[in-house]
């Protein structure tokens, strides 16, 4: 499992790589993080709460770097917050996250672990016995081997907890007044901030507690919403254990225009085929704005940075050949090589590029549904999903933006009939982002 050419970067220190591709943010000491990584090879770990049963783009930035890490030597923790995810973390959040059940969010957590095997190598004959028990399989009590990754789950030591003695051992480390200065509460003390929610930092500070002590975990990483929380670990970690701890926080996946990357009509961009296709998954990195290519490229590839800044520099249609060089090299380490080619050949079919229809996302419907008058053209795309209503089909359509095979549609009461499908299958195009392979079947 290696994701990551030798030759993508001449740095012999991890710390150097993450800082020219633009991923640090924050760091407790720049100086002696360096130092740490370069002369030593550490245990480190990022947490997952599983508020959904897929992870999304925004952790692939996370799996990505455990990526880096575990090429220069480092071990990865994998923390999946099985224990936190009672609770919910309310940084960036304007309300509360819905309660879910155990039994979804072990769920989750299963879930999860299957996705980060495909990016990167654990050692699964070994498992985590602490004080309150056991989460990864294998042979108990084995030593990690150097350099591969384990997996723990913070519902292993958070859920056996006594609330009396855990409020008298760790609460007493936190001050009221420094917790309402950070920034994940601050900006929900307006609107309302459960007292459930308010526990959330003890309960991830504990949790780097645990790394520090039972894992000999020297750092956190983390996406920069979660600097307050990191704070909070390291304190805690000197005081209880006088354990000196370092924190790096990560830019969050954003746009030029600072809002959230991944976000789509149907949600968020899944890590899952089965919840975002290939080709959909493709589509979306084929179409970023030109001012994010070069972030992208930077961020989500393992190609070498001349090439990145090569790419980054094209200008006019010439940026397209990179947006298509980017989108490819996302999909092939999401989906895999044979994936991404299927989905590079439907989006040049698609565009008029060349390449093969087949690979452009289908759906079937009945050819007795087209017979007779058929099916007008508006109701046709609404039960496509490719407008929300009719009125919206309407405007498309007087707008310019639907074609069925390459023709233009201009008549808003056109009657969609079996005939209109050229042995069998229909192209229909909405807008220049939305395209779909309509097959009838016989029953």
């Amino acid at each position: 499992m290696n994701f990551i050419p030798d030759n993508v970067s001449q740095h012999t220190n991890v710390y150097d790589v993450l800082k020219e591709r633009g991923f640090i943010e924050q760091t407790t000491d720049d100086e002696a993080i360096r130092e740490l990584l370069g002369k030593e090879k550490i245990k480190f770990y990022i947490g997952f709460d599983p508020t959904a049963d897929c992870l999304h783009v925004g952790h692939f930035m996370q799996v990505i770097i455990m990526m880096y890490m575990q090429k220069f030597g480092h071990t990865p923790v994998v923390l999946i917050g099985g224990g936190t995810g009672m609770v919910g973390d309310p940084s960036g959040r304007t309300d509360m996250r819905q309660m879910m059940t155990p039994e979804t969010i072990q769920n989750n957590c299963d879930n999860f672990k299957k996705l980060f095997d495909r990016f990167i190598e654990f050692d699964e004959e070994w498992q985590y016995s602490g004080n309150n028990g056991v989460y990864s399989p294998g042979k108990e009590n084995k030593t990690p081997e150097p350099g591969k990754a384990v997996c723990v789950n913070n519902a292993s030591w958070l859920l056996p907890l006594n609330y009396i003695e855990f409020i008298r051992e760790i609460g007493k480390h936190f001050s009221v007044n420094n917790m309402l200065r950070a920034e994940c509460f601050k900006q929900r003390m307006e609107r309302g901030l459960s007292f459930l929610e308010f526990n959330y930092m003890l309960m991830q500070s504990y949790d780097f507690m645990v790394m520090a002590r039972d894992f000999d975990c020297k750092m956190q990483f983390g996406g920069n919403d979660q600097w307050s929380n990191v704070l909070g670990g390291i304190e805690l970690t000197r005081k209880a254990c006088d354990k000196q701890v370092y924190g790096m926080t990560f830019s969050l996946l954003t746009t030029s225009e600072g809002k959230k990357m991944g976000k789509t009509q149907k949600g968020a961009l899944w890590l899952n085929a089965e919840k975002t296709s290939p080709y959909e998954f493709y589509q979306y990195w084929r179409n970023v704005a030109d001012a994010d290519v070069e972030k992208c490229l930077r961020m989500l590839t393992f190609l070498p940075m001349d090439e990145v800044r090569k790419l980054a520099a094209l200008e006019g249609q010439e940026i397209n050949k990179a947006k298509e060089i980017l989108a490819y090299e996302v999909t092939k380490l999401v989906h895999g090589e044979e994936e991404a080619k299927k989905a590079q050949e439907g989006a040049r079919a698609a565009f008029g590029g060349g390449g093969s229809l087949d690979n452009i996302p289908k759906v079937q419907k009945a050819r007795s549904d087209f017979e007779g008058e058929g099916i007008g053209v508006v109701t046709f795309i609404r039960d496509l999903g490719l407008v929300p209503s009719n009125r919206e089909g309407f405007m498309t359509i007087e707008q310019g933006g639907l074609k069925l095979d390459g023709e233009k549609v201009t008549d808003k009461k056109m009657m969609v009939t079996a005939d209109t499908f050229k042995d069998g299958k229909l192209l229909v195009e909405k807008g220049k982002k939305k395209k779909l392979v309509v097959e009838l079947t016989e029953s």
